[in-house]
């Protein structure tokens, strides 16, 4: 852990914001949206094997074994990462994207004041939009920490995973990450309309079922602020529309017009008189004519409106660029937004047993045979070419309860014999012949 602690540390003094570790192979990383290569730094598949168990929970660890890639923040050092880590043909490889401590402002991630005006909406819907890596997390966080400090509100947010710990000032905020604390998006937003919240914070838009309820919430009088992958508002408001069966969408551009409050849509530019990548946004705001548009269907007119609408606070992308970054006369270095620092938010991350998918066994014996010419235990109506035998005996230290398990694989048959005390196997074999007759 200390090399990585390393490697972290000198990615921040440098203004790095991302890290790729894989085996046997130069560290990569990207500075200033540029990927280079660090030829003096290479890891062994079995060094990266070893941290990735440091890193992971087991819960974590199966989903990697499972789903063969996983999402989690972590803390290392005084840094905050967001690390997806995923099997290649070079072994298990690393993406990690470095995160501030503490919430960064509206002001220091050289952002537009009017985005302040996000925090004082009471409902509706906003999209914080743009490719991936341009920070549209971390532009969530900014407004979601600016509601915290100036409004008493409820805070319900849905990530995947978790990357910014917040801690409660004038608001109440409660986080959960997608596969600990809920098994979908889906289920969340569902959940959430029983959770007293003011403002539900959606990490990321990818399905249709997850877009609809997002709607339904904000047509119920919440404040959703949700990102999605999108390079235009016309490709945001399309992405919207056409997740639902064509039957629905006339339905869903309703929805999506009298909700509406906000799209930004994010890219990273190098600017040569700043020295830096700052962000470049294109701003629409739900005007009466904004809505008439995406309801008429009428999106390749939006941009005609954006680019006229200067007085209601609308941004192309190019009067971005000229109306505000060219004429800025300074700019806040990403070296000292995202500098180290010990992390404010002390909270401590607890895990309920009540909610833990099945108990955790301290001893596990477990057999297995995938090819077997007679079957451990004979179950009538299954030939042996059907059979694949795994026996499992787990024993809890508290109940001493065991189990036997056995699985065919051709109609998904499962057998199972619950015991209480000791038991010899041969015991455990005839009462299962016997159940299973």
């Amino acid at each position: 852990m200390i090399r990585f602690e390393n490697i972290i540390n000198t990615a921040l003094r440098e203004s790095m914001s991302d890290i790729h570790i894989t085996g046997e192979h130069p560290v990569v990383v990207r500075k200033h949206g540029e990927i280079q290569f660090n030829n003096s730094v290479k890891w062994t598949h079995q060094e990266i094997d070893d941290l990735t168990r440091k890193l992971l929970t087991p819960p974590q660890l199966e989903r990697l074994r499972q789903k063969k890639s996983v999402d989690v923040a972590v803390s290392s050092g005084n840094a905050r990462l967001r690390v997806n880590i995923f099997s290649t043909a070079h072994g298990v490889s690393m993406a990690i994207r470095i995160l501030p401590g503490r919430i960064p402002t509206i002001e220091e991630l050289n952002l537009h004041p009017s985005l302040h005006d996000i925090s004082r909406i009471k409902s509706g819907l906003v999209l914080i939009c743009g490719p991936a890596g341009v920070g549209k997390t971390t532009t969530i966080a900014a407004i979601i920490n600016d509601i915290n400090k100036s409004r008493p509100v409820h805070i319900v947010t849905l990530e995947d995973p978790i990357e910014y710990r917040f801690q409660s000032s004038k608001a109440f905020i409660e986080q959960r990450e997608l596969g600990s604390h809920i098994p979908s998006f889906e289920q969340g937003l569902i959940d959430v309309l029983r959770e007293d919240a003011d403002v539900i914070v959606v990490g990321e838009l990818r399905e249709a079922e997850t877009m609809r309820l997002v709607l339904n919430a904000a047509e119920s009088g919440h404040l959703v602020i949700a990102s999605i992958h999108a390079a235009t508002p016309e490709e945001v408001v399309y992405r919207m529309c056409n997740a639902s069966p064509s039957d629905a969408q006339n339905d869903v551009r309703n929805q999506l017009a009298s909700t509406l409050a906000w799209i930004t849509v994010q890219q990273l530019l190098y600017l040569e008189k700043a020295g830096q990548r700052v962000p470049t946004m294109t701003i629409v705001r739900g005007t009466q004519s904004i809505k008439n548009k995406i309801r008429d269907n009428n999106l390749h007119q939006l941009s005609n409106i954006i680019e006229t609408s200067k007085n209601e606070g609308m941004f192309s992308a190019e009067r971005y660029l000229k109306d505000y970054l060219n004429t800025r006369s300074s700019f806040i270095p990403p070296g000292k937004t995202f500098l180290p620092s010990t992390e404010l938010s002390q909270s401590v991350f607890y895990k309920s047993p009540l909610t833990e998918d099945a108990p955790q066994m301290k001893h596990a014996i477990k057999y297995q045979t995938k090819t077997v010419t007679k079957p451990i235990i004979d179950v009538s109506g299954y030939s042996d070419d059907n059979f694949d035998n795994i026996l499992n005996i787990d024993v809890d230290d508290e109940n001493v309860d065991s189990m036997l398990h056995i699985n065919a694989d051709d109609e998904n048959v499962d057998t199972m014999l619950n015991i209480e005390g000791d038991i010899n196997l041969q015991e455990i074999i005839a009462r299962l012949n016997k159940d299973t007759k």
